[in-house]
């Protein structure tokens, strides 16, 4: 897929979480700055209010009392408020819809990146981790901005009001607001450190736990089959109880706050000093409840950030485990710019050797060559390697050394869009879509007609069945194909890679769940199929071994021998007793 379709003219920055964040927030610069300059009006109209309430107040005071003083301030404050609370309404929108947007755009970066991932990641990394980091991690970037750092732009404004505005009274007011800021940023500092140590043990145990949940699932016909449904249980309770602990242990961090305290001590040295400046006839009495009005204002930040910066905090956490993910490197190429020619089915494995783990080798030194249009039986026994050698045709895996060559080119050096839409494979364990028959059908053809669908599905012997559906082609097979017995499973498949018409087609054991006279069909299907097309056969039916113009015999990782049936049956022992075992599955 090479570089992000979306991403193109604006990638993001990948260097650290931070920047990651800001350059997705780069992308709503009119929603930021709604935030923004809304924060800052609803903290100045705040306030406005008390600094008029201490105007009202010496003019209530005054001999004869200031009516109209009274009545302008009691009017200033209610148009003040009104206009206010449009501002909150508008931040508010503008922070939530710029918090959905950022999940939006952030899950479809991290979903992109996956599909971007070699197959090697993916065996890798537990599914259930991914989808944890693709759904709640992605969502605490939303929570994240939307409470989160629309309060903590809001506090810093209710921060910087008083330690402006107090001076207009007396310039050692500032004295107050300054200390209450000073200890707040010191102590926020500290507890923000601590936060985000926490908040990385919640996410990463939350996704240790939805990763054995998923496992769980996946394998819960192994779990009952056992009965071990109490052990699982209990592994999940204790999984459940860390990320339980971890959640726990945010919340006692926010007990311990310190500003709590600190608010209270302010508010106390702010009213004396006050009291203080009156006496001495510096400022009116007005003025020391404008100032009191002032220094309330520290509730708001005092109180939020129990919750704002916690939610920041996980939000950041979040986009380091996302981060991680997208950074991963991948073993495989893209290789955007790389040959996109039409194939004629030429391969050639030249002294390959792979493996999935360092260090251990499934294939070593494989060289062999097959001509554009022939049909190849591979064969051997189980773990000999014979499904990962046809792994490496389209580049599912990348070889360790040597070369596999598609009409005499690096694989590596195809573009891998246009090399794998003209190979199909259809494996053993087939995987079906929760969506209609055709649609899965159609799955690599995505614009085919129904009359092609429906000529694929002949061809595979699948369409009577279809057609025994209540709903026909339109049927919703469920989760993997559950609703449908193997063969017809195998059958859809089938039809599908029909559908895309490739240039090499690859067959693992593809007949193996179908009763001998759908076999029959599928055979003559097949044969069909392989017609002008190379075709690889992982089989140990003695029908398409012997029809085979090329037999690859594999023992251990090994290219045992090469040849036809005949060949083989005289010069290699090892194809005979693989031979003499079919015979016997056969019978």
């Amino acid at each position: 897929m090479g570089e992000f379709a979306i991403y193109v003219d604006k990638p993001t920055n990948r260097q650290s979480p931070g920047r990651w964040i800001i350059s997705h927030v780069a992308r709503h610069r009119l929603l930021f700055s709604s935030v923004v300059l809304g924060s800052f009006g609803n903290a100045a109209l705040a306030a406005v209010m008390p600094i008029l309430i201490g105007v009202a107040f010496d003019a209530a005071l005054a001999t004869p009392p200031r009516l109209n003083t009274i009545g302008a301030a009691a009017l200033g404050v209610l148009i003040s408020q009104v206009v206010r609370s449009f501002l909150q309404f508008g931040r508010n929108f503008a922070s939530a819809a710029m918090g959905e947007r950022i999940e939006r755009d952030s899950r479809q970066e991290l979903y992109i990146s996956l599909l971007d991932k070699s197959m090697t990641f993916h065996d890798l990394q537990p599914v259930g981790d991914t989808m944890a980091r693709a759904t709640n991690d992605v969502h605490q970037l939303n929570l994240m901005m939307y409470p989160g750092i629309n309060l903590v732009i809001g506090s810093a404004n209710f921060l910087i009001m008083p330690l402006i505005l107090a001076p207009r009274y007396s310039w050692q007011l500032i004295m107050a607001p300054l200390f209450f800021i000073v200890l707040y940023l010191l102590a926020l500092a500290r507890y923000m450190n601590i936060l985000s140590r926490i908040a990385d043990r919640v996410r990463l145990a939350f996704g240790v736990m939805n990763s054995r949940l998923a496992e769980a699932i996946d394998g819960v016909e192994m779990v009952k089959s056992t009965a071990q449904e109490d052990a699982e249980v209990e592994r999940f309770e204790a999984h459940a109880r860390e990320y339980r602990d971890a959640t726990v242990a945010i919340g006692w961090e926010e007990s311990k706050f310190l500003p709590l305290l600190l608010l209270g001590v302010t508010q106390a040295i702010g009213f004396i000093h006050a009291i203080i400046l009156l006496r001495a006839g510096q400022i009116q009495v007005g003025d020391v409840v404008a100032y009191m009005g002032l220094l309330s204002l520290f509730n708001f930040p005092t109180n939020i950030s129990l919750t704002a910066y916690s939610q920041v905090s996980l939000g950041l956490a979040g986009a380091r485990r996302i981060l991680e993910l997208i950074n991963k490197k991948t073993d495989l190429s893209e290789n955007p710019e790389g040959y996109a020619g039409t194939i004629s089915g030429r391969v050639g494995f030249e002294d390959v050797t792979f493996g999935y783990v360092p260090g251990i080798d499934t294939l070593s030194h494989i060289s062999f060559t097959v001509e554009s249009g022939q049909t190849v039986a591979i064969v051997g026994q189980t773990g000999s390697g014979k499904s990962t050698l046809t792994k490496l045709i389209n580049r599912t895996y990348d070889t360790h050394e040597g070369r596999v060559l598609v009409d005499g080119i690096d694989v590596r050096d195809w573009n891998l869009a246009a090399l794998r839409r003209q190979v199909s494979v259809i494996e053993q364990d087939i995987f079906l879509f929760s969506r209609s028959v055709a649609d899965n059908i159609a799955f690599g053809a995505p614009d085919a007609t129904r009359e092609e669908i429906e000529e694929a599905a002949r061809a595979a012997q699948a369409h009577d069945f279809i057609l025994n559906f209540k709903d026909g082609y339109e049927t919703v097979v469920g989760e993997r194909g559950v609703t449908l017995s193997g063969g017809q499973r195998q059958r859809i498949a089938l039809a599908r890679a029909f559908l895309t018409n490739p240039r090499i087609l690859i067959l693992d054991d593809s007949t193996s769940a179908v009763d001998s006279e759908t076999e029959d069909q599928i055979q003559r299907a097949i044969r069909r199929a392989a017609e002008n097309r190379t075709t690889f056969l992982i089989t140990h039916r003695l029908s398409q071994i012997r029809w085979a113009d090329l037999i690859l015999v594999m023992r251990k990782g090994r290219l045992e021998a090469v040849g036809d049936h005949m060949t083989l049956m005289e010069t290699s022992p090892a194809y005979r007793r693989i031979f003499e075992q079919y015979e016997a599955l056969d019978d």
